[in-house]
C-alpha cells in the first residue's frame, strides 16, 4: 500500500464443489479432509523455518487447507484506527480517550471481527522515540495478542524508514539509495540489524494468554515492483532485493532464531505471467506465502477478470510449490461504488478456482476507507459480502494454531 496517514476422484470432486458452494449462515467449516493428514514435522519440512514453533506449523497448514475451500477476510489496523461517520474517526493511541481495544469498524457493521488482523512495524522497528511511540508499540503488542486469543491470524508489513539517513521510506520524499548500504559492510548495515533485533525482541514478547507465543505472517519490503518505496523497482536491481529479502530471513531466523514467523512475499500488480511474476523472488527456501497487492485492477469498472488472471498464477504457483497465497492488500478507496464487495472482491476471489488464504483491505481513516461505516451506501453490500458462504470472518473461522 502507498501508505497512507491491506481414492480419489469422489474426495477431489467434492473439494472442488465446495470451492463454491455455501455452506449454512452460521455453521463453523471444517478443514477440508484429505488423503494424508500431516504430522507437525512433515509440515515443518517444508517451511522457511523448520525450527518454527508448532503453532506456527499449525498456522501454515490450516491455512493451506481452508484456502481450498475458503477465503478469509482481514482487515488493516482493524482494532487500531477508523471511523465514526463520514466526517469523524477514531484511533487508539496515546492521547485519544475511552477508545476500548475491542473497537471494530468490521464488527460494528457486520458483528463480527474480521479474521485476519494487519499491523505494521513502522512505529516499532524505525527511529523514534518517546511517550506516543512507546504506546504505540504497547498498543501493537496488546492488539496482536488480543487477535490471536480470539483465534484469528495476524500479518505484519514494514513501513521501514530509510535507515541511510532515517528519512521518509517513500522515495519521491527521500531519494536516497540505501538496499546496497543496507547489506554487510554497508554504511547502514549495525542501523539495519539493531532495527531486526527490535522485531525479533518484539516477535519473543508476543506471549499469548495460553502461554504460547503469537504467530505472524512478516511480509517485509512489498511491493517491491512498484518504484515508490526505497527498496523498489528503479532504486535497486533485482539481484540486489533478492539479497535484502534473504538476508532479512537468515538474520531473524538463523541468527536471532525468530520461531514464530511464516514468511510472505508480495509485489504489485505488474505482471501477467508466471516469469513476470517471479522477476524478484527470492526462491522457496525464504518464503511461506506468495501473494499479491492489487489496487488499480480492483477499480469500479475494470472488468473482475483482469485481476482474477494475476491471481490464478500467484494461486497456482502456490499449489504447485507448496506455498500460501494470498491477497495482501486491495481495496476501493471510500467505497465509491456501493456494490464494490459483491460485485468486484467477491466474483474475483471467486474466479477461475483460487485458493487464497485471505484477501486483505487497507486501514480506515477519514480521508480514505476501505470498509464501510454504520449507514454509508456501501453497509448493505458488505453485509451481503460478509454472509456469503465462501467468506470467512472470525465468527465462522476454523481452528488455526492445532492439527485436527
Amino acid at each position: 500500500m502507498k501508505f497512507n496517514f491491506n481414492p480419489v476422484v469422489t474426495v477431489l470432486i467434492l473439494m472442488i464443489s465446495c470451492k463454491k458452494a455455501a455452506p449454512p449462515l452460521g455453521s463453523v467449516p471444517e478443514t477440508p479432509s484429505s488423503v494424508e493428514v500431516k504430522s507437525l514435522s512433515q509440515i515443518r519440512a517444508g517451511l522457511t523455518d523448520r525450527n518454527a514453533t508448532d503453532e506456527t506449523v499449525a498456522l501454515f497448514y490450516n491455512l493451506q487447507q481452508s484456502a481450498k475451500s475458503h477465503v478469509l477476510f482481514g482487515h488493516q489496523d482493524d482494532t487500531k484506527r477508523g471511523l465514526v461517520n463520514a466526517s469523524s474517526q477514531w484511533a487508539n493511541e496515546q492521547q485519544s480517550i475511552g477508545i476500548a481495544n475491542t473497537q471494530s469498524d468490521v464488527k460494528t457493521v457486520t458483528g463480527a471481527y474480521p479474521a485476519v488482523y494487519g499491523f505494521d512495524f513502522i512505529h516499532i522497528a524505525n527511529f523514534s522515540s518517546g511517550a506516543w511511540y512507546d504506546y504505540e508499540r504497547s498498543i501493537a503488542r496488546t492488539l496482536t495478542i488480543d487477535a490471536y486469543n480470539r483465534g484469528s491470524v495476524v500479518t505484519y508489513c514494514w513501513h521501514y524508514w530509510n535507515p541511510v539517513n532515517k528519512g521518509d521510506f517513500y522515495w519521491s520524499a527521500n531519494p536516497t539509495p540505501a538496499i546496497t548500504q543496507v547489506m554487510p559492510g554497508g554504511v547502514a548495515n549495525e542501523i539495519f540489524k539493531a532495527s531486526l533485533q527490535v522485531i525479533a525482541d518484539y516477535a519473543k514478547s508476543l506471549v499469548a494468554a495460553d502461554g504460547k507465543l503469537v504467530p505472524l505472517i512478516f511480509r517485509p519490503f512489498h511491493e517491491m515492483d512498484g518504484g515508490w518505496f526505497w527498496w523498489g523497482s528503479g532504486h535497486a536491481t533485482a539481484a540486489e532485493y533478492i539479497a535484502l529479502y534473504r538476508y532479512v530471513v537468515t538474520y531473524l531466523r538463523d541468527e536471532l532464531r525468530v520461531r514464530n514467523f511464516l514468511y510472505a512475499w508480495s509485489p504489485d500488480r505488474n505482471f501477467n505471467t508466471e516469469s513476470q511474476y517471479l522477476a524478484y523472488y527470492p526462491g522457496d527456501a525464504y518464503v511461506d506465502l506468495v501473494g499479491t497487492d492489487n489496487y488499480e485492477d480492483m477499480k469500479a469498472g475494470v472488468s473482475p477478470s483482469i485481476a482474477a488472471a494475476k491471481f490464478k498464477v500467484v494461486s497456482d504457483y502456490a499449489k504447485s510449490h507448496n506455498k500460501l497465497a494470498a491477497l495482501t492488500e486491495t481495496g476501493l478507496q471510500n467505497l465509491s461504488k456501493s456494490d464494490w464487495y459483491t460485485q468486484q472482491l467477491l466474483k474475483t476471489l471467486k474466479d477461475r478456482g483460487l485458493e487464497f488464504a485471505y484477501a486483505m483491505v487497507w486501514a480506515n481513516t477519514k480521508d480514505a476507507f476501505w470498509t464501510p461505516y454504520k449507514n454509508h451506501a456501501s453497509e448493505a453490500d458488505f453485509i451481503n459480502f460478509k454472509n456469503d458462504g465462501f467468506v470467512l470472518f472470525a465468527d465462522r473461522q476454523p481452528e488455526f494454531y492445532k492439527l485436527k
